[in-house]
């Protein structure tokens, strides 16, 4: 996770079960999700490429009609599955919707997808097209 030779898929991710997400904040270009729970951790998750919000009802996608309103919905949910693939992405799920980062290469605008810190342990990651969970976007 620091290195990419000690890289475990969701091994980082998984850390967010059991934890609220506490804010949502639209940053200029990217979102930023904030989580606290039952350690001293305080989790965030820059999402350089919008993320898809899938509810019972439908999938909703930045810049459609109550985008915000329906992330902002997950305020104060914990996470019950956190889980990355390649091909799939990560996805982030609570008991009433989930958070999908799954970009096609037309989607990405920069050199990051996502990056998840805050750990008291220090540990991060950073997931960037053609790596990890994102070979498929090479």
């Amino acid at each position: 996770m620091n290195e990419p030779s000690g890289y475990v898929p969701n091994g980082l991710l998984s850390r967010l079960v059991g934890f609220r997400l506490c804010s949502v904040q639209f940053v200029m270009d990217y979102v930023q999700l904030r989580f606290d729970g039952p350690t001293d951790d305080m989790p965030f998750l820059n999402c350089d490429v919008m993320p898809v919000i899938e509810t019972p009802a439908r999938a909703i996608g930045f810049g459609e009609l109550g985008y915000a309103d329906t992330l902002v919905a997950l305020i104060p949910e914990e996470v019950v599955r956190a889980t990355e693939a390649t091909g799939g992405g990560l996805r982030i799920e609570f008991s009433s919707g989930t958070v999908v980062l799954h970009p096609r290469f037309d989607d990405l605008v920069g050199p990051e997808i996502a990056y998840l810190s805050g750990f008291t342990d220090r540990q991060w990651m950073c997931w960037r097209p053609g790596e990890e969970s994102f070979e498929n976007l090479a």
